[in-house]
């Protein structure tokens, strides 16, 4: 299959942005303990989404709102428990938002009853922490559809390229990076025309109670528990998963987020025989998802 480049088409001039909001820097998330309106679906799909929607529901409980998005801008030691240094997290940069293009919509405000996302997709990639080496295949740019396809196993490949096509996204935009323990993480976003688009791609992936199509490199891989679904932000949703023992070369979490017409996975795995660390890649993906709401 030859390789076929998904970018931007070409536009005119920009004009001058908008400032950021002003609520733009984002502090270090709380993590759990150990232990609107879319178009309408093509009605092929309304039975599965209804079913989907449903499963999630009952794993992961009622959508948590605005909490996250407050306590995440907290300092870390404002906040109970959270005042020890060494506790597995990475050390991210300081975020913002990127600007609008002038007239631009905000992706969930009045106005934009798509859903769409009119920043940079690239900016709303979540930046590579202190340490990291970065992934030479995905820079933080655009990439491939084949390159996405590279993130399921071989046998897939072919189904979820169908899709992809049936889907038409408009980019994808990845980053990755390894850490010096040997985690390896990629982020994938997928931005369609409307959350329409996402939606059913999340449904024909069959994501939901289920992991859905495997990733590469994955083996018998569960609905993960510790996830709290008050680390969900307001207009998103997350899907997360990670391998269950005995896993085999390397421990893999991974997680969809559904935001509006953007379509998220991240993927966080370490070879050897020790799980990967829960808590950075609930951080990861926490900040990722805060870019996108």
């Amino acid at each position: 299959m030859s390789e076929q480049t998904v970018t931007p088409g070409a536009t005119g001039t920009p004009a001058m942005p908008e400032a950021p909001p002003s609520v733009n820097v984002f502090a270090p998330p709380v993590l759990p303990p150990e232990a609107p309106e879319a178009s309408p679906k093509p009605p092929r799909r309304v039975l599965r989404a209804v079913a989907r929607w449903t499963a999630a529901a009952l794993a992961f409980g009622v959508l948590g709102t605005g909490t996250a998005f407050g306590i995440a801008s907290l300092e870390r030691t404002d906040v109970p428990g959270l005042a020890t240094e060494d506790d597995g997290r990475w050390d991210y940069p300081e975020l913002s938002l990127p600007a609008l293009p002038a007239g631009s919509p905000q992706p969930f405000g009045a106005g934009n009853p798509a859903e769409i996302h009119h920043a940079d997709l690239r900016e709303l990639l979540l930046p590579a922490p202190a340490g990291a080496v970065p992934d030479k295949k995905l820079p933080g740019g655009w990439i491939s559809t084949e390159t996405f396809l590279d993130a399921y196993r071989q046998q897939d490949r072919q189904s979820v390229s169908q899709l992809m096509k049936d889907a038409a996204p408009r980019h994808i935009a990845a980053r990755g990076w390894t850490m010096p323990d040997g985690t390896v993480s990629r982020i994938y976003l997928v931005r369609f025309t409307s959350t329409a688009f996402a939606s059913g791609m999340l449904d024909d992936l069959n994501v939901g109670s289920s992991a859905g199509t495997p990733l590469d490199r994955t083996d018998t891989t569960e609905i993960d528990g510790s996830w709290s679904s008050q680390n969900d932000f307001e207009n998103t949703s997350s899907f997360v998963f990670a391998e269950q023992a005995p896993f085999g070369a390397e421990h893999v979490r991974q997680a969809y987020t559904l935001a509006g017409d953007t379509l998220a996975l991240v993927v966080h795995e370490r070879p050897g025989k020790r799980e990967t660390g829960r808590i950075p890649f609930q951080q990861t993906l926490i900040l990722q998802n805060q870019l996108l709401a």
